[in-house]
Protein backbone atom coordinates (compact mmCIF):
# COMPACT_ATOMS: atom_id res chain seq x y z
CA UNK A 1 0.00 0.00 0.00
CA UNK A 2 3.07 2.20 0.84
CA UNK A 3 4.23 1.86 -3.11
CA UNK A 4 0.56 2.68 -4.58
CA UNK A 5 0.21 5.46 -2.62
CA UNK A 6 3.79 7.06 -3.27
CA UNK A 7 2.79 6.34 -7.10
CA UNK A 8 -0.20 8.37 -6.70
CA UNK A 9 0.99 11.11 -5.11
CA UNK A 10 3.84 11.12 -7.54
CA UNK A 11 1.98 11.57 -10.93
CA UNK A 12 -0.31 14.55 -9.62
CA UNK A 13 2.37 17.11 -9.63
CA UNK A 14 3.13 15.93 -12.68
CA UNK A 15 -0.41 16.18 -14.74
CA UNK A 16 -0.79 19.76 -13.00
CA UNK A 17 2.16 20.66 -14.19
CA UNK A 18 1.72 19.44 -17.97
CA UNK A 19 -2.01 20.99 -17.99
CA UNK A 20 -0.87 24.36 -16.78
CA UNK A 21 1.89 24.13 -19.82
CA UNK A 22 -0.26 23.54 -22.47
CA UNK A 23 -3.36 26.17 -21.56
CA UNK A 24 -0.35 28.69 -21.14
CA UNK A 25 0.89 28.09 -24.89
CA UNK A 26 -2.82 27.99 -26.14
CA UNK A 27 -3.23 31.13 -24.13
CA UNK A 28 0.22 32.69 -26.34
CA UNK A 29 -1.21 31.20 -29.13
CA UNK A 30 -4.51 33.29 -29.25
CA UNK A 31 -2.44 36.11 -28.39
CA UNK A 32 0.42 36.04 -31.23
CA UNK A 33 -2.85 35.32 -33.59
CA UNK A 34 -4.66 38.25 -32.37
CA UNK A 35 -1.35 40.37 -33.01
CA UNK A 36 -0.82 39.02 -36.32
CA UNK A 37 -3.98 39.41 -37.82
CA UNK A 38 -4.32 43.37 -36.28
CA UNK A 39 -1.06 43.79 -38.43
CA UNK A 40 -2.33 41.77 -40.99
CA UNK A 41 -5.19 44.50 -41.05
CA UNK A 42 -3.69 47.74 -40.77
CA UNK A 43 -0.87 46.69 -43.50
CA UNK A 44 -4.70 45.78 -46.09
CA UNK A 45 -5.99 49.57 -44.95
CA UNK A 46 -4.45 51.34 -47.65
CA UNK A 47 -5.22 49.14 -51.03
CA UNK A 48 -8.74 50.00 -50.85
CA UNK A 49 -8.52 53.47 -51.21
CA UNK A 50 -7.05 54.51 -54.03
CA UNK A 51 -8.96 53.56 -56.84
CA UNK A 52 -11.75 55.66 -54.93
CA UNK A 53 -9.08 58.20 -54.86
CA UNK A 54 -7.98 58.20 -58.51
CA UNK A 55 -11.97 57.95 -59.63
CA UNK A 56 -12.34 61.69 -58.18
CA UNK A 57 -8.84 62.74 -59.46
CA UNK A 58 -10.08 61.89 -63.09
CA UNK A 59 -13.80 63.24 -62.87
CA UNK A 60 -13.26 66.18 -60.78
CA UNK A 61 -10.48 67.73 -62.75
CA UNK A 62 -11.49 68.46 -66.20
CA UNK A 63 -9.24 69.07 -69.46
CA UNK A 64 -8.55 72.96 -70.50
CA UNK A 65 -11.00 74.60 -72.51
CA UNK A 66 -10.72 74.17 -76.18
CA UNK A 67 -11.67 77.78 -77.99
CA UNK A 68 -10.66 76.61 -81.58
CA UNK A 69 -14.09 77.55 -83.11
CA UNK A 70 -12.67 81.07 -83.53
CA UNK A 71 -9.54 80.28 -84.58
CA UNK A 72 -10.46 77.84 -87.49
CA UNK A 73 -14.09 79.38 -88.90
CA UNK A 74 -12.50 81.51 -92.30
CA UNK A 75 -13.94 84.40 -92.65
CA UNK A 76 -16.89 84.94 -95.07
CA UNK A 77 -16.28 85.92 -98.10
CA UNK A 78 -16.82 89.40 -99.11
CA UNK A 79 -19.63 89.44 -102.06
CA UNK A 80 -20.65 93.56 -100.99
CA UNK A 81 -20.40 96.29 -103.01
CA UNK A 82 -17.04 96.39 -104.28
CA UNK A 83 -17.56 93.12 -106.28
CA UNK A 84 -20.94 94.57 -107.27
CA UNK A 85 -20.72 97.60 -109.58
CA UNK A 86 -18.07 99.58 -107.60
CA UNK A 87 -20.47 102.96 -107.36
CA UNK A 88 -21.76 102.48 -111.17
CA UNK A 89 -24.93 103.37 -112.26
CA UNK A 90 -27.02 103.77 -115.23
CA UNK A 91 -26.25 107.56 -116.17
CA UNK A 92 -29.20 109.90 -116.58
CA UNK A 93 -29.36 109.86 -120.46
CA UNK A 94 -33.43 109.71 -121.17
CA UNK A 95 -34.02 112.90 -122.88
CA UNK A 96 -30.95 113.16 -125.02
CA UNK A 97 -30.03 112.00 -128.19
CA UNK A 98 -29.20 108.71 -128.39
CA UNK A 99 -25.82 109.39 -130.02
CA UNK A 100 -24.57 110.70 -127.17
CA UNK A 101 -26.56 108.56 -124.72
CA UNK A 102 -24.41 105.90 -126.53
CA UNK A 103 -20.85 107.95 -125.79
CA UNK A 104 -21.82 108.23 -122.42
CA UNK A 105 -22.24 104.52 -122.15
CA UNK A 106 -19.54 103.63 -123.81
CA UNK A 107 -17.33 106.00 -121.79
CA UNK A 108 -18.60 104.27 -118.26
CA UNK A 109 -17.34 101.06 -120.01
CA UNK A 110 -21.10 100.06 -120.58
CA UNK A 111 -22.65 98.14 -123.47
CA UNK A 112 -25.18 99.41 -125.22
CA UNK A 113 -28.58 97.81 -127.55
CA UNK A 114 -30.71 100.64 -129.83
CA UNK A 115 -34.31 100.14 -129.96
CA UNK A 116 -35.83 102.30 -132.21
CA UNK A 117 -39.72 103.27 -132.20
CA UNK A 118 -42.69 104.13 -134.33
CA UNK A 119 -42.68 108.29 -133.28
CA UNK A 120 -40.53 111.13 -134.30
CA UNK A 121 -37.28 112.07 -132.85
CA UNK A 122 -33.91 110.61 -131.92
CA UNK A 123 -34.07 111.20 -128.15
CA UNK A 124 -34.40 108.54 -125.76
CA UNK A 125 -37.49 107.47 -124.17
CA UNK A 126 -36.22 105.10 -121.35
CA UNK A 127 -33.97 102.82 -120.28
CA UNK A 128 -33.94 99.19 -119.27
CA UNK A 129 -32.26 98.88 -116.66
CA UNK A 130 -33.70 102.06 -115.18
CA UNK A 131 -31.67 105.26 -114.64
CA UNK A 132 -29.55 105.14 -111.56
CA UNK A 133 -29.37 101.74 -111.30
CA UNK A 134 -26.26 99.94 -110.00
CA UNK A 135 -24.68 97.85 -112.90
CA UNK A 136 -21.60 95.70 -113.38
CA UNK A 137 -18.95 97.31 -115.76
CA UNK A 138 -19.83 95.60 -119.16
CA UNK A 139 -23.13 95.50 -118.83
CA UNK A 140 -25.78 96.06 -121.50
CA UNK A 141 -28.11 99.18 -121.38
CA UNK A 142 -31.08 99.24 -123.39
CA UNK A 143 -31.85 102.43 -125.32
CA UNK A 144 -35.54 103.18 -126.43
CA UNK A 145 -35.53 105.53 -128.77
CA UNK A 146 -38.72 107.15 -129.77
CA UNK A 147 -38.30 107.93 -133.77
CA UNK A 148 -37.09 105.29 -136.57
CA UNK A 149 -33.84 104.26 -137.17
CA UNK A 150 -31.66 107.20 -139.00
CA UNK A 151 -30.18 106.65 -142.28
CA UNK A 152 -26.33 106.03 -142.06
CA UNK A 153 -23.54 105.63 -144.94
CA UNK A 154 -21.73 101.98 -144.66
CA UNK A 155 -17.79 102.52 -144.06
CA UNK A 156 -15.57 101.10 -146.16
CA UNK A 157 -13.30 98.20 -144.28
CA UNK A 158 -12.01 96.27 -147.18
CA UNK A 159 -8.36 95.53 -146.65
CA UNK A 160 -8.63 96.47 -143.07
CA UNK A 161 -8.05 94.05 -140.10
CA UNK A 162 -11.00 92.03 -138.84
CA UNK A 163 -11.19 93.52 -135.72
CA UNK A 164 -10.42 97.07 -136.66
CA UNK A 165 -12.72 96.69 -139.66
CA UNK A 166 -15.58 95.36 -136.76
CA UNK A 167 -14.62 98.34 -134.43
CA UNK A 168 -15.21 101.29 -137.76
CA UNK A 169 -18.77 99.57 -138.24
CA UNK A 170 -19.82 99.59 -134.55
CA UNK A 171 -18.79 103.29 -134.19
CA UNK A 172 -20.71 104.36 -137.51
CA UNK A 173 -24.02 102.70 -135.91
CA UNK A 174 -23.82 99.00 -137.79
CA UNK A 175 -23.40 95.66 -136.49
CA UNK A 176 -20.80 93.35 -138.28
CA UNK A 177 -21.44 89.89 -139.35
CA UNK A 178 -18.47 87.36 -139.76
CA UNK A 179 -18.88 84.76 -142.92
CA UNK A 180 -15.43 83.22 -142.68
CA UNK A 181 -14.04 83.70 -139.06
CA UNK A 182 -12.33 86.89 -137.30
CA UNK A 183 -8.80 86.74 -138.26
CA UNK A 184 -7.34 88.46 -140.75
CA UNK A 185 -7.78 90.69 -142.90
CA UNK A 186 -11.35 91.93 -144.20
CA UNK A 187 -11.27 90.71 -148.09
CA UNK A 188 -15.08 91.61 -148.99
CA UNK A 189 -18.08 92.91 -147.59
CA UNK A 190 -21.55 93.42 -148.05
CA UNK A 191 -23.21 96.17 -149.09
CA UNK A 192 -20.41 97.62 -150.21
CA UNK A 193 -18.54 100.55 -148.96
CA UNK A 194 -19.98 104.26 -148.80
CA UNK A 195 -23.28 102.46 -149.34
CA UNK A 196 -26.92 103.56 -147.98
CA UNK A 197 -27.78 102.25 -144.71
CA UNK A 198 -29.49 102.43 -141.93
CA UNK A 199 -28.30 102.51 -138.15
CA UNK A 200 -28.49 98.80 -136.62
CA UNK A 201 -28.41 97.33 -139.89
CA UNK A 202 -25.67 94.39 -140.14
CA UNK A 203 -22.48 94.28 -142.55
CA UNK A 204 -20.93 90.97 -143.77
CA UNK A 205 -17.34 90.82 -143.68
CA UNK A 206 -15.14 88.06 -144.87
CA UNK A 207 -12.13 87.66 -142.65
CA UNK A 208 -8.59 86.07 -143.92
CA UNK A 209 -8.89 83.59 -147.00
CA UNK A 210 -11.99 84.86 -148.27
CA UNK A 211 -13.37 82.71 -151.19
CA UNK A 212 -13.40 84.90 -154.45
CA UNK A 213 -17.33 84.77 -155.40
CA UNK A 214 -18.79 87.62 -157.52
CA UNK A 215 -22.06 87.74 -156.31
CA UNK A 216 -24.02 88.32 -153.66
CA UNK A 217 -23.41 87.01 -150.27
CA UNK A 218 -25.66 84.30 -149.95
CA UNK A 219 -27.99 84.41 -146.40
CA UNK A 220 -27.02 82.44 -143.34
CA UNK A 221 -29.95 81.31 -141.20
Amino acid sequence: MTDGDTGARDDGPDRSTMLFRGGLAVVLLAVVGAIGGWFLAGEGDPVTTPPAAEGTSTTATPGPARTTPQASTPAAPRTSAPSRSAGLTVPPVVGDDFTDARAELRERKLGWRLVFGAGTGTTVERTSPEVGTEVRPGRTVTLYVSGPAPAAEVPDVVGEDCDDAADELVDEGFYPRYRTGKVGKVGRQEPAGDGAGRWNDQVSIWCGDAPETGGPASPTP
